[in-house]
């Protein structure tokens, strides 16, 4: 949200950033009054129904003393917050943000993202806003407000008027909300656009009991495509908020996401990469990991693909290949789980299903290889030997 506050001047709540106990006093003190909140800034969402593995409960802390907001960031700087967005072993928190409690008389839900339907930025706004805006969609739906963009026409200042209104903001309100807020969705159409954001969503965008307008919390994910346009803004990128084996994927251009299962997964394209971990769950298995090598995949990444999935070697007991070879050829694929299993001198079963470009040719590697290595035709058969 600093980034967003420094460009675009959008109104926030006073907020410091601590690495130590000590400094989250030392904001406290310097934002003054006596109410704070105190926030973990690890990259995982749910953070206020998480937990941390040193006890404490709870990822954002409401407290009134700076002695005490020394005391909830001791238990936070240094240890795992774990959510229902994070594995078990949570992130890692190495600061926390200490703001300002404001006090507020209503919250709103508004985001900008990009609609498959209309092939462009939608806003979307609703009145219930500081909660799970995915529950207010199944259960409230009629809450719900969209609207479509015209990219060649972009938000104007009667659509930024007109979907305030609708969401609730009032003109008559002392500080006038509604035109606070359609201010405040211009600048952040503006945001969207020039950091080419895939997703900017404010939850809450509140206005607090004098009348002022605030986006009290910010999500803006962008798109990694423009990372040559944006090279600042992915500058302040932590690394180490990141898995190390998606990042050690990202550099063999390989999109791996680690998951909680068994049994390790590589295949090519989205789309057959979860239609594989669907139909992995459907015979009772749970797959270890999401990993796609892509259409254009060379013998050795596929054998680093093999690398990263195996890397934790007590988790993984049984690895199912699935390609079907367009663009791929079956034989390079064929080539580099050959030359991984050498490499790793791997036990554990390799179960392979092989589809389209070169595939006799693979067959023929794998058959001649001696290892254990099984090929498999039918995907239900393929799920059912992992």
């Amino acid at each position: 949200m600093l980034v967003s506050r420094q460009l675009f001047i959008l109104k926030v709540p006073p907020f410091g950033v601590a690495k130590t106990a000590e400094e989250a006093r030392a904001q406290a003190e310097r934002i003054g009054g006596k109410d704070y909140v105190i926030k973990a800034q690890v990259l995982a969402g749910g953070r206020g129904k998480g937990r941390f593995d040193s006890g404490l409960q709870g990822g954002v802390q409401v407290v009134f003393t700076p002695d005490e907001a020394m005391e909830k960031a001791k238990m936070m700087i240094g240890s795992n917050l774990i959510t229902k967005q994070t594995d078990h072993r949570g992130k890692l928190c190495e600061e926390v943000m200490v703001c300002k409690r404001l006090f507020t008389r209503r919250e709103y839900y508004f985001s900008i993202t990009l609609d498959r339907n209309t092939h462009g930025p939608i806003l979307i706004g609703s009145s219930r806003g500081g909660v799970n805006i995915e529950e207010v969609a199944a259960t409230e739906p009629e809450a719900i407000i969209k609207v479509p963009i015209d990219m060649s026409v972009g938000v104007t200042p009667e659509i930024a008027a007109d979907i305030s209104t609708r969401m609730g903001f009032q003109a008559f309100l002392q500080g006038d909300c509604q035109k606070q807020a359609a201010e405040i969705i211009l600048k952040l159409y503006q945001l969207f656009r020039n950091t080419d954001a895939t997703l900017l969503e404010i939850n809450p965008m509140a206005e607090d009991v004098n009348g002022n307008v605030y986006c009290m919390d910010c999500k803006l994910l962008l798109d990694t495509n423009a990372q040559f346009r944006q090279k600042e803004l992915f500058r302040l990128k932590d690394s180490k908020q990141e898995d190390p084996l998606e990042i050690r994927a990202a550099a063999a251009s390989l999109n791996y996401i680690r998951l909680d299962g068994n049994i390790g997964c590589m295949v090519n394209g989205a789309g057959l990469a979860m239609a594989t971990m669907d139909i992995i769950k459907l015979h009772g298995g749970e797959p270890a990991n999401f990993l796609d090598v892509g259409g254009g995949a060379t013998v050795d990444q596929v054998t680093e693909a093999f690398k990263i999935i195996t890397a934790d070697e007590k988790k993984v007991n049984a690895i199912l290949v699935n390609i079907f070879g367009g663009i791929m050829r079956c034989d390079v694929i064929a080539q580099g789980i050959i030359k991984a299993t050498k490499e790793l001198n791997l036990k554990i079963p390799i179960v392979v299903r092989l589809q389209g470009t070169k595939v006799e040719d693979a067959k023929a590697l794998i058959a001649t290889s001696q290892l254990r290595i099984l090929p498999c035709d039918n995907l239900d058969e393929v799920s059912a030997l992992s």
